[in-house]
C-alpha cells in the first residue's frame, strides 16, 4: 500500500512535510487555477506535473464536477455525466489512476459540531442525528430512484473508466444513515456496497473503504477488507466512537477499530493502492479553520500507521 496525504493543488509546506515523513504519494482536488475547466486535459496535466516536479506521485482526484442532477435524476443529468466522462478520459491521459466520488445529494458530509474536546484538549467532530433532524426537510430522491440513477450512471461511465484505465472509488455516505431531513441515502451499509458492485461487474467499479464510516455502519472492517479485496481502490483511515445515529471522531489509536488487524488485512490481500489518514484531530497551535484537515494530526497518523505496517512486516518476515 502507498501512504498518501490529501493536499492542496499548489505547493505548500505540507508537501515538504509529507516527503520528510517518507510519503511519496498524494491525493488532491481538481485543479482550480489556470485556464480551462478543471476536468480538461491541460489543467490536469499541469497539476500532475506540478506534483511530479516536487517529487510526489498524484494518485487520486478526490473531488468531482457537479453531480447533483445525475444523483437525483433531474434534467441536466446527461450533461453532468458527459463532464464526468471527460474527467475520466483526461485523468487516464495524464496518468491519475483513481477517482473518488460520492452519491449524496442535496446533503453532503454532515456534522453537528466540529469543536468537541478530544484527548488533551484536541478538537474533533461529532454527528448527532437527533439534532440534525430538527432542520427543515429538503427535496431529494427516494431510495429506489437513487439506485436507479446510480445504475444509469455506472452504465454510462464504467465503460469510459475501463477504456481510460481509471478506477472509480465510491465513498460511503457520511454519516452512513438515512433518511436525513427527508433526504434518502443509500451508500450506508456493507450489503449496499455489495449491491453497488453487482450493478456493474467490473474491476473499475470499486470503492473507497472509509474506515470511519464502515465503523459507524457497525461493520467488521478487516472482514470487509478481505471481502472487497480487489474492488478497494482507495482507503481512508479514521475511527469513530458510536453509531451512524451519533458518533464522535477519535484519535487513530483510541477508537474501537483494531487498526493493526486492518493493516494485516490490507497486507494479506496485497492491497497496493493509496491509503491516507482522514479527519485527524486539530492539535495545539492550529486554528481549526479546516477541521480534520490540519497538518499535525495527519503527520502523527502517518507515523502511527507506518509503525503498524512495519510491525506486521517484521512479524511475518515480509
Amino acid at each position: 500500500m502507498d501512504y498518501a496525504l490529501f493536499t492542496s493543488t499548489q505547493p505548500t509546506e505540507r508537501w515538504e512535510l509529507a516527503k520528510q515523513m517518507g510519503v511519496t504519494h498524494a491525493v488532491s482536488g481538481m485543479p482550480r487555477d489556470g485556464a480551462g475547466e478543471p476536468w480538461e486535459f491541460e489543467p490536469l496535466l499541469e497539476q500532475k506535473n506540478r506534483f511530479a516536479d516536487a517529487g510526489l506521485e498524484l494518485d487520486v482526484i478526490e473531488d468531482r464536477p457537479p453531480l447533483d442532477d445525475a444523483i437525483l435524476g433531474r434534467e441536466g443529468r446527461d450533461e453532468q455525466i458527459e463532464t464526468v466522462k471527460t474527467l475520466l478520459r483526461n485523468m487516464g491521459r495524464v496518468g491519475i489512476d483513481v477517482w473518488c466520488y460520492v452519491w449524496m445529494a442535496p446533503l453532503k458530509v454532515l456534522r453537528t459540531s466540529r469543536s468537541v474536546r478530544g484527548r488533551g484538549g484536541s478538537l474533533v467532530t461529532r454527528y448527532a442525528d437527533a439534532q440534525m433532524q430538527r432542520g427543515p426537510d429538503l427535496d431529494g430522491a427516494s431510495e429506489a430512484e437513487l439506485w436507479d440513477n446510480l445504475e444509469y450512471f455506472l452504465d454510462e461511465v464504467v465503460p469510459v473508466a475501463e477504456e481510460a484505465g481509471v478506477k472509480l472509488a465510491l465513498h460511503p455516505d457520511d454519516p452512513p444513515h438515512g433518511p436525513i431531513r427527508g433526504v434518502d441515502r443509500i451508500i450506508t451499509s456493507v450489503d449496499n456496497y455489495r449491491r453497488v458492485l453487482d450493478l456493474y461487474d467490473s474491476e473499475h467499479n470499486g470503492i473507497t473503504l472509509c474506515q470511519g464510516n464502515f465503523a459507524a455502519m457497525g461493520a467488521d472492517i478487516p472482514a470487509a477488507i478481505r471481502e472487497f479485496d480487489e474492488r478497494i481502490h482507495f482507503v481512508h483511515v479514521r475511527d469513530v466512537e458510536g453509531t451512524a445515529d451519533e458518533f464522535t471522531e477519535v484519535w487513530h489509536d483510541e477508537g474501537p477499530t483494531d487498526l493493526g488487524e486492518c493493516i494485516r488485512a490490507y497486507e494479506e490481500i496485497g492491497y497496493d493502492g493509496p491509503l491516507r489518514p482522514d479527519h485527524c484531530p486539530t492539535m495545539a497551535g492550529e486554528d481549526n479553520a479546516s477541521p480534520g484537515y490540519h497538518d499535525k494530526g495527519r503527520l502523527w497518523a502517518i507515523g502511527y500507521l507506518q509503525g503498524l505496517r512495519d510491525q506486521y512486516r517484521s512479524m511475518t518476515g515480509e
